[in-house]
């Protein structure tokens, strides 16, 4: 019953940054996902799967997972990084190659 602990990252279809700091405990799943013989969706009878808990901090995550002695893994999440451009450069010529390249 091993878990994993990450911090949210906010999607591509997100604008706002609510409630990217919080961080999920999250289960491994215990089995593989078969398809269903009659609508072919992926499942299993794993129901931990379906779980996820969330909390307000790294230490309030740890200290869940070791008060119910659950084995947890911490996931390191990458750091944002912003490409600054300015509207123009939608319609700047940018740098011109010659047609054999």
């Amino acid at each position: 019953m091993a878990a994993r602990i990450y911090q949210r990252i906010k999607n591509a279809m997100q604008s706002g940054r609510a409630k990217v700091g919080t961080w999920t405990l999250e289960f491994e799943p215990a089995e593989a996902k078969k398809p269903d013989p009659l609508t072919g969706w992926a499942g299993s009878g794993d129901t931990k799967d379906q779980v996820r808990l969330t909390f307000p901090s790294l230490e309030a995550a740890k200290a869940y997972a070791d008060q119910h002695g659950i084995p947890a893994t911490v996931v390191a999440g990458h750091d944002r990084s912003l490409k600054l451009q300015a509207y123009a450069d939608n319609f700047s010529a940018g740098p011109i190659t010659p047609a054999g390249d």
